[in-house]
């Protein structure tokens, strides 16, 4: 039965763009001031790549850094690079060669959700999450990880396939957990409701409400460490 579900959601899923560019940009402290902007890098999927939304500043990248502009009182250097459908061996191949040739205050890894449903070995999942973070710490003062989306409430997949994904999800994510205590990374929670209001048209990406949520979550957790 799982099969045959997959290959509908596959056929039948609504398609959603990616965030119009510009996939980079600079937010002014609160006083205005741009000088020794944080240079916050977002590295991974399709949350990364803005899907569900119209514009960058309405995604995860975007909203992280108005928000930790308003929270440190200091301007957010930012960027986006992310791939729909991304599994962390595209991040690895493709994503990670410019961005490891310049110099980041955060970055944060958003991957989970593809490896989850294109069925990478957990093996497999662990080693490329492990080179990420190994290539990114050379060049970022801090990296971080979010938790993998709970597939469990996507209510774009049918039952009983949401199951499934849901509980190969959290197996995943205790893997991205355990890499990261490894490592020396920051895990983050992904602090958001999966009420409607906090979904896309495809039930499947976050909102601009959605997006808004996740920053703040990552925004608390890092206020509450004293960062």
């Amino acid at each position: 039965m799982l099969l045959p579900q997959a290959i509908w959601v596959k056929r039948t899923a609504l398609r959603l763009p990616d965030a119009q560019p510009p996939w980079q940009g600079v937010v002014q402290a609160p006083d205005g001031s741009l000088e020794q902007p944080l240079r916050l890098l977002l590295l991974g999927e399709s949350t990364v790549a803005g899907v569900g939304v119209e514009h960058q500043e309405q995604a995860l990248a975007g909203q992280l850094a108005i928000q930790l502009s308003q929270q440190l009182g200091r301007a957010v250097q930012w960027q986006a690079s992310g791939r729909n459908g991304a599994v962390a061996a595209d991040c690895i191949e493709d994503l990670l060669p410019p961005v490891v040739e310049q110099q980041w205050d955060l970055a944060l890894i958003v991957l989970g959700v593809n490896d989850t449903t294109h069925l990478t070995s957990r093996p497999r999942w662990r080693r490329n999450l492990q080179e990420i973070i190994q290539q990114l710490g050379r060049c970022s003062g801090q990296v971080m990880l979010t938790e993998v989306p709970p597939l469990g409430h996507f209510r774009a997949l049918p039952q009983p396939l949401r199951g499934w994904f849901g509980l190969r999800a959290g197996l995943m994510n205790r893997d991205l957990q355990r890499v990261a205590n490894d490592s020396g990374a920051r895990y983050l929670s992904l602090d958001m409701p999966f009420e409607p209001i906090y979904l896309a048209r495809d039930g499947y990406h976050p909102s601009a409400a959605g997006y808004q949520q996740w920053a703040a979550g990552i925004v608390r957790q890092l206020s509450s460490s004293g960062f």
